[in-house]
């Protein structure tokens, strides 16, 4: 089977669909805020392989349990829960540095949060957090990859999100609503 090839679903959120996709390999993709087209789109582009629905693959499909395994993890935290198992993810198209930095932010636990500059020590480039910030930017597991979780270095609630959607307002509102489920509340910079 082509290690790109994908399988993909949406399920409800509080904000509209969230969609998420899988390879044999691991969860490889959750957006929200998007439409079914754009995420296929953008799966496509990134993986440059095949891409299909979910119902469209057998249940016995590897791609299926991995996407099983990510909703579940995704319906758990949309529920304002931890997830009970941690789904396997497959940042294998992500560059060396991003992959480095996503696995120290998908360490934060639950109803915890990490600076930018926790985060680069933790991969071992104390003078990195702005790279940090990059890369946390470009997560493309948003939610399984907890980049709400990443905050400033001063304990305000600092940005989130690629300029790809909403205003500035709107992803900071999305970062704090996502904390909040998590029992975490954190200021907003004066600006």
């Amino acid at each position: 089977m082509d290690p790109r090839a994908t399988v993909w679903v949406a399920i409800a959120g509080p904000r509209g669909p969230v969609h998420v996709a899988a390879t044999a390999r691991g969860v490889v993709a959750v957006e929200q805020l998007t439409t079914d087209d754009s995420f296929v789109a953008s799966l496509r582009r990134r993986l440059n392989g095949p891409v299909e629905p979910a119902a469209d693959v057998p249940a016995t499909d590897p791609r299926r349990r991995r996407l099983t395994s990510g909703m579940a993890a995704l319906e758990a935290v949309l529920g304002g829960h931890p997830p009970a198992d941690a789904p396997v993810l497959d940042l294998a198209d992500r560059p060396d540095w991003d992959r480095r930095v996503l696995s120290a932010v998908a360490d934060i636990p639950w109803g915890r949060t990490a600076s930018y500059g926790d985060i680069a020590r933790a991969v071992g480039s104390p003078r990195a957090a702005r790279a940090v910030g990059g890369a946390v930017g470009r997560n493309p597991i948003s939610l399984l990859v907890p980049c709400h979780r990443v905050i400033a270095a001063d304990g305000t609630i600092g940005g989130y999100g690629s300029d790809g959607w909403g205003s500035r307002e709107e992803r900071l509102a999305l970062k704090r609503t996502l904390l909040l489920r998590e029992g975490v509340t954190v200021p907003t910079a004066d600006r």
